[in-house]
This record gives C-alpha cells, sequence and structure tokens, in this order.
C-alpha cells in the first residue's frame, strides 16, 4: 500500500480503512466575530470525537467540546471549573460530517483573533471519548473501545470544580499528572488504583476528582501503537541538556504534546501547520494555560523529522539534562491523494508589494517555488517549505546558501494557500507590478516528500516519508555553497543532473552512493553529506493519475508522451540528460495549449519565453509539437520529465 493505515476495531464501526486524515486535524482559521463553518475533513457527526480550540494571538481558555457531551457543554483545560452548559449552543454550535460550526463567542471566534483548532475522532487505536456517572466505589472499571490498552487518558469532573487528572503509560498506575497546572507527576492520590488499564477497560478510585458518587465524568483516552500502522504514540524520553536528542517514533509526526514529568513545566503543543521549522524558532501553546501563543524565540527547541522529533537545546521545558519527559505525538496526514488538484497547483497573479496578502493554492502547501515572469533585472526562484520555515528560501539557478527573507513569503499557516508580504528582494511572490506564477505543492504519499538532515561526512543513508521508492530527488545543502544535486531513477544511481546548471548527467562523483533509494531511505555519498552542513531534499514519485516521473528520446519531429493521466498534464518539467539542456517548465496557469505555450527555467532568473514553445496538454499527458525541435525534443537526444495532472 501506498501509506500506512488503520482499521477501525468492531467498537466504533468495522467498515472502513482510515488514514490519519481521517481522524486527526490540525485546523487554523480567523475568527469572524459572527458564525463560520470549519470544513477539516473529519466525520464528528457520525462517528464522534472532540474539539480542542485555542486563541493564538490573544488571551483565552483553551476550549473542550465533545460529542458524548454535546454542543451546549464547555470544558475549560486551564482551570478546574465545572462544565458549562448553556441553554443553546453558544461557542461550538454544530458537530458536522466534515468539521464544525462556531457562533460568535470570543474565546473561540473573536474578529480578527486567529485560532487552532485540534479535532480527535473516535476510532480504535487511535482515540475514544468516555462518560460516565462515579459511584464513589474503590476499583470502578470504565469501559472504553480504543481496542488497545490507552497510552495516555485525561479524567475531568463535569458536575463540579476539579482537577483534569491525567494517566500516561510512562509515569504508571501509582502516579499522575495534572493537565490545569505545571505540578510533575505524584503518587500522593491513588487515582488508578494501582491498576494499569487494558484494551477494554480503566480503573479509577473513589476519589472526586475521578469517581465522586453522583458526580459524572468526562475521559479522553489516546491510544499507543508502535505497530507499522500506527498513527499515534505516548512514550517518555531523558532530557540530555545537548542538541541533537532524537526521539524515535519511525514516522514524521505533525502533532507533539510534551510535559516535563519531573518538573514544574507546562504541557507543551506543537504542530506543523503553526510551525515546527528545521533549525528555526518554533511556535507553542500550552493547555494549563490561557495566554496567547509563545515562540522560542531566537532558539530553535525542536526538529520534527523523517522519524519522529528532535531536541536542539538545553531547555527546562523540553530537554534539561537530568530531565524526564512524557509526550503524546500524532503522525502526520498520510492519505493518498485521488486528483492531482490536491496536491499541486500554479498561481499566476500580478504582485502588489502588500503585507499579509493571501494566495490561494486551495490546498495546505508544503513547498512553494517563486516564479516571477517578467523580472526587471532577474529574479530568484526561490524555494520556501514548511520544513524549513516561511522566510527560508533557496535560489534554484545559484549554488547559494540558503538566504533569510521575512518580506517575501512570510506564513504557511493557512488552509488554503500561502501568506506573502512586501517582497522587495523579488523573490517571485509579491513584488509590486510584478507578473507572478509560483508553484505549490503537498506533501502525500506516492507523489512527494520533503525531508532536512545534517551531514556526517560519510555515506550513510537518510529516512523519508514518500512510502514508494522515489524516482527525482533534488538535494541541496543549506548552510552553505553547493551544487543542487539531482537522482533521477532514469539515469541510475551512479549518474547526477545540477539544477542550477545546464549540464548534461555527471558521472564524476557518487552522490548517491551507487546506491538505489527503497520505499523507506534513500543513500547519500560522501559529496552530500560533508559534515555539519545542512540539507534539504525534494522527492517524486509517479502516482497512478497524479504524477509522473519518465524519460523519453527526442524524435525532431513530434511526439505524445504518455503519463496515464485522465485529462492532460497541468504541470511539466524537462531536462535534456545526455548533453547541455535547461530545465524547462511549463505549466497550465500560464498556457499549456498548442497556440501558447510559455515556458520559465529553473535554471535561470531571465524572463518568460512567451508563444507557442511546443509542448502542451493533451489527452494522458502531455504533446511534444513541432516548435519543440529545439528545446524538449531534439532529434536522438535524450530527457527526463516530471508532469502532474
Amino acid at each position: 500500500m501506498l501509506s500506512t493505515k488503520l482499521k477501525e476495531a468492531a467498537g466504533n464501526g468495522a467498515d472502513a480503512t482510515l488514514y490519519v486524515d481521517d481522524v486527526f486535524s490540525t485546523y487554523l482559521y480567523t475568527g469572524n466575530g459572527s458564525t463560520q463553518t470549519i470544513t477539516n475533513g473529519i466525520d464528528l457527526a457520525g462517528k464522534g470525537g472532540m474539539v480542542w480550540l485555542k486563541s493564538r494571538s490573544a488571551a483565552a481558555y483553551n476550549c473542550l467540546f465533545d460529542t458524548a457531551r454535546g454542543v451546549n457543554n464547555v470544558l475549560w483545560s486551564n482551570t478546574t471549573n465545572a462544565q458549562v452548559t448553556y441553554p443553546s449552543p453558544f461557542a461550538l454550535t454544530a458537530f458536522n460530517s466534515n468539521g464544525f460550526n462556531l457562533n460568535a463567542e470570543p474565546d473561540v471566534n473573536q474578529n480578527t483573533t486567529t485560532y487552532a483548532s485540534w479535532t480527535f475522532r473516535k476510532a480504535a487505536k487511535f482515540f475514544d471519548v468516555v462518560t460516565y456517572t462515579g459511584n464513589g466505589v474503590a476499583g470502578r472499571q470504565i469501559a472504553h473501545n480504543l481496542g488497545v490498552a490507552p497510552g495516555m487518558i485525561i479524567v475531568k469532573r463535569t458536575s463540579g470544580a476539579a482537577n483534569w487528572v491525567v494517566y500516561h503509560r510512562s509515569t504508571g498506575n501509582t502516579k499522575y499528572l495534572i493537565l490545569n497546572a505545571t505540578f510533575p507527576a505524584d503518587n500522593d492520590v491513588d487515582y488508578w488504583y494501582n491498576t494499569t488499564p487494558t484494551s477494554t477497560d480503566f480503573t479509577v478510585n473513589s476519589y472526586s476528582d475521578v469517581n465522586a458518587s453522583g458526580s459524572t465524568y468526562v475521559a479522553y483516552l489516546f491510544a499507543h501503537d508502535t505497530s507499522s500502522t500506527g498513527i499515534i504514540q505516548c512514550g517518555t524520553y531523558n532530557g540530555t541538556g545537548a542538541a541533537g536528542n532524537a526521539i524515535n517514533l519511525g514516522w514524521e509526526p505533525q502533532y507533539v504534546m510534551i510535559k516535563a514529568s519531573n518538573d514544574t513545566w507546562g504541557w507543551n503543543i506543537y504542530d506543523n501547520m503553526r510551525g515546527v521549522p528545521t533549525g528555526n524558532y518554533d511556535n507553542f501553546l500550552l493547555a494549563e494555560s490561557a495566554g496567547a501563543e509563545q515562540s522560542s524565540g531566537a532558539f530553535n527547541d525542536i526538529d520534527f523529522t523523517a522519524t519522529g522529533f528532535t531536541l536542539q537545546r538545553n531547555t527546562s521545558r523540553l530537554n534539561s539534562v537530568g530531565g524526564t519527559f512524557i509526550y503524546m505525538a500524532i503522525r502526520m496526514p498520510n492519505k493518498p491523494p485521488t486528483s492531482g488538484t490536491q496536491v499541486y497547483n500554479a498561481v499566476s497573479y500580478t504582485g502588489n508589494g502588500t503585507a499579509n496578502r493571501a494566495i490561494t493554492s486551495n490546498f495546505v502547501v508544503d513547498l512553494a517555488i517563486g516564479m516571477q515572469r517578467t523580472p526587471a533585472n532577474g529574479s530568484d526562484r526561490f524555494f520556501v517549505d514548511r520544513l524549513r520555515g516561511a522566510t527560508k528560501g533557496l535560489v534554484s539557478w545559484d549554488t547559494f546558501a540558503e538566504a533569510t527573507d521575512a518580506n517575501s513569503l512570510t506564513s504557511f499557516a493557512s488552509m488554503t494557500g500561502v501568506v506573502v508580504g512586501t517582497d522587495t528582494t523579488d523573490r517571485g511572490f509579491n513584488g509590486n507590478g510584478r507578473s507572478l506564477n509560483p508553484y505549490f505543492f503537498k506533501r502525500a504519499p506516492g507523489f512527494f516528500d520533503v525531508v532536512c538532515y545534517t551531514g556526517t561526512g560519510s555515506a550513510t543513508t537518510q529516512a523519508h516519508n514518500l512510502t514508494v521508492v522515489p524516482e527525482l530527488m533534488i538535494v541541496k545543502t543549506r548552510s552553505n555553497v553547493g551544487e543542487w544535486c539531482v537522482y533521477s531513477s532514469n539515469l541510475g544511481n551512479t549518474k547526477s543532473l545540477f539544477l542550477s546548471s545546464t549540464q548534461g548527467a555527471d558521472i564524476a562523483n557518487a552522490y548517491w552512493n551507487s546506491t538505489t533509494p527503497t520505499s523507506s531511505v534513500f543513500s547519500i555519498g560522501t559529496f552530500n553529506a560533508t559534515n555539519s552542513y545542512t540539507y534539504v531534499a525534494y522527492l517524486f514519485a509517479t502516482l497512478a493519475g497524479i504524477s509522473k516521473v519518465g524519460s523519453y528520446t527526442g524524435n525532431g519531429t513530434g511526439q505524445v508522451i504518455a503519463c496515464g493521466f485522465s485529462a492532460g498534464a497541468r504541470f511539466v518539467l524537462i531536462k535534456r540528460t545526455d548533453a547541455a539542456g535547461a530545465w524547462y517548465t511549463f505549466d497550465s496557469a500560464r498556457g499549456l495549449t498548442s497556440g501558447s505555450s510559455p515556458y520559465l527555467l529553473l535554471n535561470s532568473s531571465a524572463a518568460e519565453v512567451t508563444g507557442n514553445n511546443g509542448v502542451y496538454a493533451s489527452t494522458g499527458g502531455f504533446t511534444l509539437g513541432a516548435t519543440a525541435i529545439t528545446t524538449t525534443n531534439i532529434a536522438t537526444a535524450t530527457y527526463i520529465f516530471l508532469a502532474v495532472a
């Protein structure tokens, strides 16, 4: 299969195969002071679950709603308050089959305030919600439908004031934590009756926080699954006080909650939508605090990696010497796309040089390539990706190290595209008066992945989450001047191309360690693993009906290149390999027809070449017409290409 799957157990309906995308969502939105619908693709109405809402830009309570208690009832994780019940929906007004509705309540929908929402859908081996009425009997067993032993349980008394009591598998059945406070794990009270939860139930003692007679309670249960199909883990690690403290999950997370279990530090929540850029500062929210979103400032606290996460400095919150920490981590989205429009788009527009301009791609963007069509003095083809952070870019037509530009692409924190700034340096995103055409890509199994890593100075392998064998890989050093090294499966593991150069295939350097990549790792030689240099790798593959990585031989007349698409290609990248040749890009936003097929070059800052240049979309792929015989269809010349439907 292309990606990890999760089968629901009988307790939650065994009729569907689920992906992470079906059971969890981080969705960012801006309040409008009225009503709005959040469409995140999570079926709360039919399956049930919990929604956690938190203001980012202003102080406001952490608001938790769930289908077991109903839309009229809210709990706040940063207080001990009892559940507040309103006579009619006041904040979250409906659980839908694809998200939820909001009203104009300030904590969740204040005009112009930005918010984060985390939606957990009930599903076996992932998450469950249980409500019960206490009976005051020690050793009370509460049934659940996780299908596995819970990794973490959060219990809150809803009928009266009480702490949010937390069980975590790493602290054991004799200790507890408090979600609404920063206390370390304690064993003063035996909340769990000295009994480890099982795959069918958990046990509570008679204390009022978890089981007072006549009181009502809600419990949120999170699974711990280290199997190959697991999408959530609840684990622990020891702080080292040094950068590079790597935590192995076996997959890349999109969400991590971390708490020091032996110290008085808070419940830190990180997610890749709000930003966990590799090597840069990180944004976090606190479950126990009403405060606005915080940043690690000039420091890099944590990086998400292809196999887990890494703590990058000595901080008592996350990585102190002698510290013990617990976490709950959720896997990155892993649902294969069903159409090219879900993972690729090009948008043509005129820059206006104003800050905070939203550019719509109609999906969450992981890679944006700034493409300026009519540069005045030349412009960058600027690669910016979510994993490195919005302000960090690489110029494709040169070997420059990574550049920082706070005014070009300014944010990936959008569910429908990106936010751009004044772009005074003409990076290709919003230069005033410029004609622009950026390319947007989304990471997806079988189609595209992004990996950041640090070189070791020796030949090695790097993990990835493409889930299939990469056929096209583009690797660039971030921290230093260096080539854009390109691997093509059509050329083999002993040859390379260079994105910033017209040069044909190179065989002088063993960039790929003469080793073909696999569905889980790719190999790099010493040229791509210089000690302590940082790198980024972009990986593409053929996904039926979505993308095609291939090759062809020019015939000097005209030919059709079949890609297996139901319609014509919307994006085509072509490079000659047997001799010098440019990196041509064609796309349907600017024109990909037999009458108009302008191109831009990734290896050059030159303006767009307009007119009919011989590459146009045709049923099933693209066609090389008669006017391509001097560029992309020279007789007997060999080419590689990437096409997206």
